[in-house]
Order: C-alpha cells, then structure tokens, then sequence
C-alpha cells in the first residue's frame, strides 16, 4: 500500500505518525515524571551523588539490550544482508524502550517491524526476534530472583505472597517452552501460516546453545537495573551489605512484573507494589515506598537520557525503505 504513495506523501506520513508517536509517548512521561517528582519532594531527601550513578545504570542497561536484540537479528537473518550494525540496533531498541509508557508494547513491536520493513529484514524474523527478547529478559528477571529471595527471606514468607508472585512466577512456565526451539515453532508455525500464507523457515529460531548464550546475556541489563536499585536505596537510608543482593532481586523481580502488566504504562504502580513488599522486609515500610517512587522518578530520567542516546544515533537508522519480506 505505502508503495503506491508518493515520496512525497510517504514522508509526510513518516514524520505525522512520529509526531503522534512523540506526543503521546511525551504525555505519558511528563505524567509520570509529575507525579513522582511531588511525592519524592514531600519526603525532603538530600542529593546524593549515588542517585546519579543508579539513573546511569537504569539508562545504560536499554543500549546492552540493543545490542543483544541487534545481535539476534543478525545471527537468525538467513542471508549476509540486511545486517543491523551495533549502533543501530541501539537506535531502534531505544525508540523501541521509549514506546513502553504506550500500554501494550504494541507501539515497541511496531516500531521494529517498521524499522526492519525499511532495511528490508522479514516481518516474521522481527516479530520472533520481538518474543524472544522479552521471554529472555521476563526469565532473566523472575528465576534468578526468585532463588536468591527465597534462599534470603525463606519459601514461607514467598508463599505468604503468592498473590503478588503469581503473575511472574506462572508465566515462566510458557515462556521457558517458548526458549525451546522446536516447541516455539510449533506453536508459532500456525499462526504465521494463517496470517502471511507461508512456513517459518527453521532458522528463525535459536538452536539450544544459542538459547543459553542469550539468555545468559541478558541476565545482565537486568542486574544494572537491580544494583542501580541498590544505590537507589543507599542514597535515602543504610541497610547492612548482606541485604543487598536481595534488594537487587526485589527490583529485578518488580521490573518483570511491570513487564507482564501490558496493559499499564511501563508497569505503573505494579512494578513499585513489588519492591514495597519485599523491600520492606529490610528497611521500614515508610523508607522502602520513598525507594520505590525514588526508583521511578530516577528511572524516568534515565529515559531522558535514552532519549538523548537516540538522538544521537538516529542518524544510524536508514530512511529509504528497501524490499520487504514476509
């Protein structure tokens, strides 16, 4: 259909639909920046230098997962070309991240899809490589943990609060038949099938051991965002070095929650909800909510500065569309 356009009209349309994009992406983070920036001012904290270091590491942990997706992209491309360089991927991932505070993701996919419609990546590839980003970092989150939380606090005070649990912890199960190759395809193969009228080709998915490398990998964007909780909570109030670990658990743990509630704007309230509960359990209720609005307001800047990284690297992304697969 866009090919029958003019350039003209394409381009018109190109630069409408990111404004639209912008704008609302822009509602929803000044609301939140807002109203966490008015309760964090009630409590009266001091500038802590370790705030910066924690909005550092919330920021920095997008662009590692940039390069893990980019990586993915490459590697399951059956030919030599398109290849998605490093900076990038980078770019797209970070626009991508930006679109989380539209509820759904729906606005992240899109966003690569098109993307990888322009370079001319199939639909189908980026769409997979969508999944399997999001079931590496949801099981990179909640198993690591999970373990550490329940070896920390004890399994009764984790089945105590299975409410709060339930969510992540139930789906770890299909998101680990999803990391299995031959499961995923046979689950994905129908719809593909039914949607495009074609079979997904074998190598769109990961063999085992590539599964575990990238799993591996992205347990580690997910351990910034914990050890920036960490300083996070040493900025407002000290707790003894062994709880510290735990404290990362906790926010790694709320990070996937928020993940999972597609529905709310980058896991509003949700994802704050679960650092309250298992915070609390090593600082005063009081202290572990001004950690957990702290948390946000910081992390809502570091998106400012994800911002600022896309900017610089927009010029990276190709404008021209080339020929599309499915």
């Amino acid at each position: 259909m866009l090919k029958r356009l003019s350039p003209r009209v394409r381009t018109v349309l190109r630069y409408a639909i990111t404004a639209v994009v912008l704008i609302v992406v822009g509602v929803f983070f000044a609301q939140s920046l807002s109203e966490n920036w008015a309760e964090v001012q009630e409590a009266k904290l001091d500038f802590d230098g370790r705030m910066i270091v924690a909005t550092l590491l919330f920021a920095l942990a997008v662009p590692l997962s940039g390069v893990l997706w980019g990586r993915m992209v490459n590697r399951l491309s059956p030919a030599p070309e398109p290849h998605a360089g490093v900076l990038e991927s980078i770019a797209v991932h970070c626009a991508s991240w930006l679109l989380k505070y539209v509820p759904g993701q729906v606005g992240s996919l899109v966003n690569k899809v098109a993307w990888g419609q322009r370079r001319g990546f199939s639909r189908t590839l980026i769409v997979i490589t969508f999944i399997y980003e999001n079931v590496f970092l949801v099981i990179a989150a909640v198993v690591p943990s999970v373990v550490i939380l329940a070896l920390s606090l004890g399994v009764e005070v984790l089945g105590d609060n299975f409410g709060t649990l339930a969510l992540p912890l139930l789906a770890v199960v299909p998101l680990l038949l999803i990391a299995n190759r031959r499961v995923f395809k046979l689950m994905l193969a129908p719809l593909v099938k039914r949607a495009l009228k074609r079979d997904v080709p074998d190598e769109y998915f990961l063999s085992t051991p590539a599964t575990v490398s990238y799993q591996l990998g992205y347990v580690g964007p997910r351990l910034m965002n914990g050890l920036g909780y960490v300083f996070v909570v040493a900025s407002v109030t000290d707790v003894a070095p062994d709880a510290w670990l735990p404290l990362a658990a906790a926010y790694m743990l709320a990070g996937a929650a928020g993940l999972l509630a597609v529905f709310v704007p980058s896991g509003l309230g949700v994802r704050e909800a679960v650092i309250v509960l298992f915070a609390s359990q090593y600082m005063p209720l009081g202290t572990a909510i001004i950690t957990s609005l702290l948390a946000r307001l910081l992390s809502t800047l570091a998106d400012a500065l994800v911002a600022a990284i896309y900017a610089g690297l927009r010029f990276t992304i190709p404008r021209d569309p080339e020929p599309v697969t499915s």
